[in-house]
């Protein structure tokens, strides 16, 4: 790859270009498995599965999934949590040649009705207490069996005990039917042999589906090209750290993007072990780096600003943490800082989309942490600052334009999309509709998404821009800004605040705050105090679904 500005800022060790192993992740668990076999692999709230028992698992599953008549492209639904079944499920998917078609099992029955029909997915792997909406919604998807999964059958405890955020409502039992198994009862039924790799290089591993937030939600092809090409990618980032000796904490779901790579294949290809959260939150993960003692820390800004306002997280002993990744969102300035002058751990920022597999840019392993950016394009990866009106014209350093990336890592297309693919995806670039720029040593800073701009009496606002200056305030937890209709200047920007506990606050002190930062048209015109904010499964603020409420508020007035 030809010399970039970006170049110079990489760590020692990394290398521009990589000459790829064209083996899956399902091959990278079986050679980890036969490396370190007694590697903890994945621990469940202190069940220990280790290397080898995760690769014979994947084996049995595989051989399930082979008997139920599950041949080499067809797509296998997978809506869980992280708990081993989605683990093992996804990759004895790989192994056989089939496509994991993630779920997200917080969603409603007719967004699942439509991502399971429009997938056309022959099976599902999903909770036991997510059966009978399954099964309600069946009939118009092309599901035939539901293989129902526990979330309690490898706790290491008796079964009847629960950890605190399992309802004894959510263990459901089932009685199995010709249609309707258990994942727990099947698996012990098949060998664990090895069973032959029939995962090709060039085609479609997985399909994960974007937001559906943003309106209908769209499959993302990912070969297996795309997700082993991203992995060691990420891999060569941290040139220090050595196969087998890692422990990262599964904050990030594996339904989702970054969960998916960051941490499930990951961590399969560097033999690292994974210590399972089923739901990210922050007194969950105070208890698990206390227990488990992780060397990494992923999450998303909520979940650090959330630990850093919690007195216990402040007391633990975090000299096993070798660093922080963080994605989905920008991280606040008092937020990078905070956590390195408490642990001294590195943050490693990363940037990326469901399109790109999902890792495009991370701040430098061990170089200059800026603020306000997610760091340097990933060896391969180019990236382009283009006129958002005309994608061809590149801008120079330090103008504001959108995003396009070129790369082993962007996707295939979306799928039975034909047209939304062309539109977004341009001679091998992907137009990724956000908007950022470049500074003179190669560090991208993601000002906002294209649609989410708003233009208030002529002038553009980029409402993440307002979001980083409120999360300054001393008394602000949270916050998060939208444009609202504003019958003078068009549209005019109001802000969603949540306070930090104890505190209180008027909307003339957030605007007298913002005076001092921001010019006078980015100023939030109104200001309202909420308790929570929205959030994905994954804990990104929904700047859509406040948007949504405020033009359903415009329409009713």
């Amino acid at each position: 790859m030809q010399e970039k500005i970006w170049h110079k800022s990489y760590a020692k060790g990394v290398p521009r270009t990589i000459d790829y192993e064209k083996i899956t992740i399902s091959q990278a668990l079986t050679r980890s498995a036969k490396k370190f076999p007694s590697k903890t692999a994945l621990n469940y709230m202190g069940k220990i599965i280790t290397y080898q028992q995760y690769d014979a698992m994947v084996n049995q599953f595989a051989r399930v999934l082979l008997d139920a008549g599950i041949s080499e492209g067809d797509k296998v639904a997978v809506c869980l949590p992280n708990i081993p079944q989605a683990f093992i499920a996804d990759m004895a998917i790989f192994r056989i040649g089939a496509v994991i078609a993630q779920n997200n099992p917080l969603y409603t029955e007719r967004e699942l009705a439509y991502q399971l029909n429009d997938s056309d997915a022959k099976i599902i792997v999903t909770l036991s207490l997510l059966v009978p909406r399954i099964e309600k919604i069946q009939s118009q998807t092309k599901i035939q069996k539901i293989i129902a999964c526990h979330i309690n059958s490898y706790l290491p405890f008796p079964k009847k005990q629960l950890f605190p955020f399992v309802k004894k409502e959510m263990v459901r039992k089932i009685i199995p039917t010709e249609n309707v198994v258990v994942f727990q009862d099947i698996i012990r039924k098949y060998s664990s042999d090895p069973v032959a790799e029939k995962g090709k290089w060039e085609n479609t591993a997985a399909l994960i589906y974007t937001g559906g937030t943003t309106g209908v939600s769209k499959g993302v092809m990912l070969t297996h090209a795309n997700l082993s090409s991203n992995v060691q990618q990420f891999a060569s980032w941290f040139p220090d750290l050595k196969e087998g000796e890692e422990t990262l904490m599964g904050n990030f779901p594996v339904f989702h993007s970054a969960g998916f790579t960051a941490i499930q294949n990951y961590s399969a290809w560097m033999a690292h072990g994974i210590i399972l959260v089923p739901r990210p939150e922050p007194k969950i993960n105070i208890e698990l780096i206390k227990k488990y003692r992780p060397t990494f820390l992923p999450g998303v800004p909520t979940i650090f600003v959330g630990l850093l306002n919690d007195p216990e997280f402040r007391k633990l002993d975090f000299s096993s943490i070798k660093g922080f990744f963080s994605g989905a969102a920008p991280l606040a300035s008092d937020t990078i800082r905070d956590l390195k002058n408490l642990t001294g751990a590195l943050m490693c920022e990363v940037y990326g989309s469901t399109e790109t597999s999902p890792i495009v840019c991370a701040t430098p392993w061990g170089g200059a942490v800026k603020p306000g950016t997610v760091g340097c394009p990933v060896p391969d990866t180019d990236i382009r600052i283009v006129d958002k009106d005309n994608p061809e014209k590149e801008l120079p350093v330090g103008e504001i334009g959108e995003i396009k990336i070129t790369g082993p890592q962007i996707m295939a297309g979306y799928y039975k999309k034909e047209k939304e693919t062309h539109e977004v995806i341009k001679d091998g670039w992907f137009l990724t509709g956000d908007i950022g720029k470049f500074d003179e040593d190669g560090y991208l800073s993601i000002i906002d998404r294209k649609k989410d701009m708003v233009i208030a009496g002529g002038y553009n606002i980029y409402p993440v821009e307002v979001d980083k200056v409120l999360f300054e305030h001393p008394k602000i937890l949270e916050a998060c800004t939208v444009g609202i209709p504003d019958s003078y200047r068009g549209e005019t920007i109001k802000a969603f605040i949540v306070l930090k506990d104890g505190e209180s606050c008027t909307p003339e002190e957030v605007k007298a705050f913002c005076k001092e930062r921001l010019a006078a048209y980015k100023i939030p015109k109104q200001i309202e105090f909420i308790k929570d904010l929205p959030k994905s499964s994954v804990g990104k603020i929904l700047r859509r679904e406040l948007r949504d409420r405020e033009m359903e508020k415009a329409g009713q007035a």
